[in-house]
């Protein structure tokens, strides 16, 4: 029964890719605009929305927190900081020390915003949250000022922290595809650890797991999925947040589904966005990340209201 929805799921990501490659002012008469720009962007957004959607599966099910995401936790922002550092610098985007850095910034972003709810005694869903909010934007905050001090790179580089897909080069795309799909087998094979840390960190502390040791290597494992997606598309909010949530519905809690069927969403609905974002005001752009934005702002209210009512 699982299978087949899964199939049905992988139907509607190429249903998804066929009319992101058949939409646009030229339609299918120029096939080398198909080829060489339509079918790059469309691979780079079902790699980003699968880092992202993966990404936010594993941290709402490490935290136990469904507010979690890649964006609000401030790991999506660490990411971009450390690639503006890194274009800033000249390090080219395909290589592996420009990777390294986007995982090292977006490792560390993730653990601040953890350290910091944890040392207020505040691990709550709102304290998290509001923990990785304020990281979040005290990092945006210094990558503004940087762009605004560095008037020569800062409108292409105002773009990538916008968030967005646009066309990005075979060597970025092969990487980043290798981070996930890497990302998403060692965390498949890890499924039931995972699963035990969603009954709760004392829980799998009796049942036999370090809950130490495996927020780290689940820490690890979110934040190189969002690096990956990140080194391509910059920083694009609430698809790991809402693409968790979404096929939930269909595939249950546990992450042997629940993991697949995650990056699985999260391309959908980000081959979906970009779309959009690139036919509906032709021959205007709207950004990916404006996009997700604009649809994920108010699930996350709702989301925020959902449970404050389930507490009360």
């Amino acid at each position: 029964m699982t299978s087949t929805k899964l199939f049905w799921l992988l139907i509607i990501l190429a249903a998804a890719c066929a009319v992101s490659l058949i939409l646009g002012p030229a339609g299918l008469s120029i096939p080398s605009i198909i080829l060489d720009i339509r079918l790059p962007r469309t691979a780079a957004a079902v790699i980003v929305g699968a880092g992202l959607g993966l990404s936010g599966a594993i941290f709402q099910s490490l935290l136990k927190n469904p507010l979690s995401d890649p964006y609000i936790l401030g790991t999506s922002s660490g990411a971009t900081a450390a690639a503006v550092l890194c274009l800033s610098l000249g390090v080219e985007r395909s290589t592996l020390i420009f990777y390294a850095m986007v995982f090292a910034g977006a490792f560390s972003a993730t653990f601040i915003s953890y350290g910091v709810a944890r040392s207020a005694r505040n691990l709550s869903e709102a304290g998290l949250v509001l923990s990785g909010i304020v990281v979040g934007s005290f990092i945006t905050a210094l990558v503004m000022l940087f762009l605004s001090l560095s008037k020569e790179r800062s409108f292409s580089m105002l773009y990538f922290v916008m968030g967005g897909i646009y066309s990005a080069e075979p060597g970025l795309l092969a990487i980043s595809a290798l981070i996930v799909l890497g990302v998403f087998l060692v965390s498949f094979f890890s499924w039931r650890r995972l699963d035990l840390f969603s009954l709760g960190e004392e829980k799998a502390y009796h049942l036999g797991a370090s809950p130490a040791q495996a927020r780290l290597f689940f820490f690890a494992l979110a934040s190189a999925a969002t690096a990956g997606a990140v080194a391509i598309g910059g920083t694009i909010g609430f698809v790991g947040l809402m693409a968790p949530h979404i096929v939930r519905l269909a595939f249950g809690a546990s992450n042997r589904t629940l993991l697949p069927a995650s990056a699985l969403g999260g391309a959908v609905f980000l081959s979906i966005a970009d779309t959009i974002g690139r036919t509906v005001a032709a021959p205007s752009e709207i950004p990916s990340g404006v996009i997700t934005a604009l649809i994920g702002a108010p699930f996350f209210l709702w989301l925020l209201c959902k449970n404050s009512r389930g507490r009360a």
